[in-house]
């Protein structure tokens, strides 16, 4: 880079610091939402509890049977470090976010200081990698996989002759920590667009040879294999339920009745596309303008699809949707495999084909609006948290400060996960009004019921037994005080 690159790139550097310090601060200033965090979050801290490594438990008598045990791995032994709360619980997956920023800046400054600078930037300022890298979910652990895979593959057949003996067994490493992650789906993610370049380019020969498909393959199934194994062996059912359930009646099944643990998530065939121009905000609004640029510095020469590696982004940057375009069951998450590749695209041209004092401007300030946005979204939780947010954390800390010895927080009709993970698994589900009264023959408790049910709908004797503490979102507090 020339000194005045430098001299630009050091307020991008700066801000991108900022933006990865502000995520790791927010981890711990607001609470596991239901239902995916708060569920995933619950998870890992009965794992911990439990000490069970084998199996992911949703409740305490009902194995979770929806994804593999990575992100669950990661979730519990940090808890383990730190307690259960919400940095500890976040924090794997920040980390999971860094690593991979660190795989995508280490591929490309081989080349570029300057193109690696500008696509970590990209791909931090995303909206959905922001979010992600500091959500307890399954996504960033299955991006960690494809990315290795990925980047090891490419590295693999053109990298320096220290690379062609390492980097292909990142790429088995890779598919392993996809099937740990989210199963069988890593094939599809890496497999298709791999096949499809090797198709475009004829590089079947190089393909073959350069990588240790026998071995490296060996490699991945004695890594994965065995914990799928142990699942079935331990709680049998799984592998149909993963396989068949998961892997063909989600993405096929439009509004799909057999999900255990929930409700199928039903959108339109095609609705991934919108997903992923919402994942890539705020970068994504400036994709018109662009868009001119680019027809007017695209040539024959430079064109991407006449280039081996941008061929190769491309189709790995476009697969998620492609797939999922067919998909019944779909969310937004699903993009973020595609989000390195993508962004290392743009880096490409952004650093080939716009003024570097116009690129540096347009990422300072579109990092700086994603600090905004976000610190608003957070404050706005703090300053409000009995308000309408998807979490019953205030909940659980209102009960602990009214309750006098040990009465229990009873819900009515359905938990949510987060009041399980909050009280530490001690929250109990009543399913119906007959065994609330029955449960409050017992003795006094907590009654959470949901601030759309009718109350006066109770028999008599239950209403005066019920006095109203405090309303928190979606749930009213009740104090059930039983004279002996």
């Amino acid at each position: 880079m020339t000194s005045n690159h430098n001299r630009i790139a050091h307020p991008l550097l700066w801000t991108l610091f900022a933006l990865i310090l502000f995520r790791l601060i927010t981890l711990a200033l607001y609470p596991l939402m239901d239902t995916t965090e708060a569920r995933y979050g619950e998870i890992g801290r009965k794992m911990a509890e439990l000490g069970d490594w084998i199996t992911p438990w949703i409740e305490y008598d009902k194995p979770f049977w929806g994804k593999p045990p990575m992100s669950f791995w990661l979730t519990a032994a940090s808890i383990k470090l730190f307690g259960a709360n919400e940095f500890a619980a976040r924090l794997p997956h920040f980390m999971g976010g860094l690593f991979i920023l660190w795989l995508v800046w280490d591929w490309l400054k081989r080349r570029s200081a300057r193109e690696a600078l500008i696509a970590i930037t990209l791909l931090a300022g995303s909206a959905l990698f922001f979010v992600s890298a500091g959500a307890v979910m399954t996504d960033m652990t299955l991006a960690i996989g494809t990315t290795l895979a990925m980047r090891g593959f490419w590295l693999g057949l053109h990298g320096a002759e220290a690379e062609h003996k390492r980097e292909p067994w990142l790429f088995f490493l890779g598919l392993a920590i996809g099937l740990l992650a989210k199963g069988p789906l890593v094939f599809i993610l890496v497999g298709v667009p791999l096949g499809l370049w090797t198709i475009f380019t004829k590089s079947y020969v190089k393909v073959w040879r350069r990588l240790p498909w026998l071995r490296g393959l060996l490699l991945t199934l004695l890594l994965a294999l065995p914990w799928y194994l142990l699942a079935e062996q331990k709680t049998p059912g799984f592998l149909n339920y993963f396989i068949v359930g998961e892997h063909w009646h989600r993405f096929v099944t439009a509004g799909w009745k057999g999900d255990l643990y929930g409700s199928a998530h039903a959108f339109p065939r095609g609705s991934i596309w919108i997903y992923a121009l919402g994942a890539c905000l705020p970068w994504a609004l400036l994709l018109p303008v662009a868009a001119i640029f680019w027809r007017k510095s695209i040539t024959p020469e430079t064109s991407p699809a006449h280039k081996p590696l941008h061929l190769y982004l491309w189709l790995w940057g476009l697969t998620p949707c492609l797939f999922f375009t067919f998909a019944g069951n779909i969310l937004w998450t699903y993009v973020l495999p595609a989000l390195p590749a993508l962004a290392i695209l743009g880096a490409h041209w952004l650093a080939r084909h716009v003024a570097a004092k116009r690129v540096d401007r347009v990422l300072i300030t579109g990092l700086l609006l994603m600090m905004v946005v976000f610190a608003g979204l957070i404050l706005d939780i703090r300053l409000n948290p009995a308000g309408d947010v998807k979490t019953t954390k205030a909940l659980v800390q209102e009960y602990r400060a009214q309750r006098s010895g040990n009465e229990p927080l009873l819900f009515l009709g359905s938990r949510p996960q987060s009041a399980s993970f909050y009280s530490e698994g001690k929250a109990e589900l009543v399913t119906d009004v007959n065994a609330l009264a029955l449960k409050l023959t017992q003795g006094s408790a907590f009654v959470a019921i949901g601030s759309n049910t009718a109350l006066a709908s109770f028999p008599a004797d239950l209403q005066e037994k019920l006095k109203p503490v405090a309303t928190h979102g979606a749930y009213r507090l009740y104090s059930a005080a039983i004279q002996k």
